[in-house]
């Protein structure tokens, strides 16, 4: 968690944070540039077990075709059904337009 690039522990404090003010029946999804590592640590590591029925993990369509085969399978957003079709942009359009 400490090596250079993405901080993944930022992303684990945000949504702890972030899950203790949702009702439990809630369905969450997050989209981030390392959405697969985090999923795959979340159930690894048995992080926030009561949310793991009710959470999705993605990438962004952007970052996507930059991981493995594999990955785009099963995190592209447009592969799973939370994300309707979202391509988890917006936050890169956003800023894309203020420049």
């Amino acid at each position: 968690m400490w090596t250079a690039g993405e901080k993944q522990f930022h992303v684990f404090a945000l949504l702890d944070a972030l899950i203790k003010h949702l009702p439990h029946h809630w369905r969450i999804g997050a989209l981030y540039d390392i959405g697969c590592q985090i999923d795959q640590l979340l159930k690894k590591w048995e992080l926030l077990p009561e949310w793991s029925g009710h959470s999705e993990c993605g990438v962004s369509i952007f970052h996507a075709y930059g991981h493995q085969w594999t990955c785009q399978l099963w995190y592209h957003p447009q592969k799973i059904e939370i994300w309707g079709l979202s391509d988890g942009e917006g936050c890169e359009w956003f800023w894309s337009e203020l420049q």
